[in-house]
C-alpha cells in the first residue's frame, strides 16, 4: 500500500503546488507571489540555522547527563525535514514545513512515534565514561559468526 502512495504523493504534489500558485497568483498578483516564494526560502535558511543550533546544544546537554537523546534526534530530524520543506518553492510544502517547526507538533510526533518503538538501554554507558573492555567483557560468537580476513 505504501509503494503505491509514495509515487502517487510525487505525482500530486507538484500539481497541487502549481494550482496554488496560480490560485494565489490570481488572488495578490505575480510579483507578490514570486516575492512571498522566495521569502519562504529565506526564512527556511534562517529558522534551520536559529532553531538548529538550539536543538544541538540540547543534544549536547544530553549527551553529557549521559540520557538517550532519541526526542532530540528526532527533533533535528524534523527541523531539517521542515527546513528543506520551506526552501521547496510552493506553498503546500511552505505550510507543512512550518506546522513541522513549531515545538507542540513535534511533540505530539514524539508521542505517536513512541507508541509503537521499545526502546532498550544496553547499559555500560555512563556520562563522561567509555565502556568496560578488557577479559571481563566477554562476547561468544560461533563459527559462523566470524570469519578472519588477512588481506587487508
Amino acid at each position: 500500500m505504501l509503494r503505491l502512495l509514495i509515487p502517487l504523493f510525487v505525482l500530486v504534489l507538484p500539481l497541487a503546488e502549481i494550482a496554488g500558485f496560480i490560485l494565489v497568483g490570481r488572488r495578490i498578483g505575480l510579483f507578490p507571489t514570486l516575492s512571498l516564494i522566495v521569502l519562504s526560502g529565506v526564512a527556511g535558511v534562517l529558522l534551520v540555522r536559529i532553531q538548529g543550533f538550539g536543538v544541538l546544544a540540547r543534544l549536547r546537554q544530553t549527551g553529557q547527563t549521559g540520557r538517550a537523546p532519541g526526542k532530540e534526534l528526532l527533533d533535528a530530524a524534523m527541523i531539517l525535514i521542515a527546513g528543506i520543506l520551506l526552501i521547496i518553492p510552493g506553498f503546500l510544502t511552505d505550510i507543512l514545513g512550518l506546522t513541522l517547526f513549531l515545538p507542540p507538533v513535534r511533540s505530539f510526533l514524539w508521542n505517536r512515534l513512541m507508541r509503537n518503538m521499545v526502546v532498550v538501554d544496553i547499559g555500560g554507558m555512563d556520562a563522561g565514561r567509555r565502556p568496560q573492555t578488557g577479559p571481563q567483557r566477554t562476547i561468544d560468537l560461533d563459527e559462523d559468526d566470524f570469519r578472519r580476513d588477512d588481506r587487508a
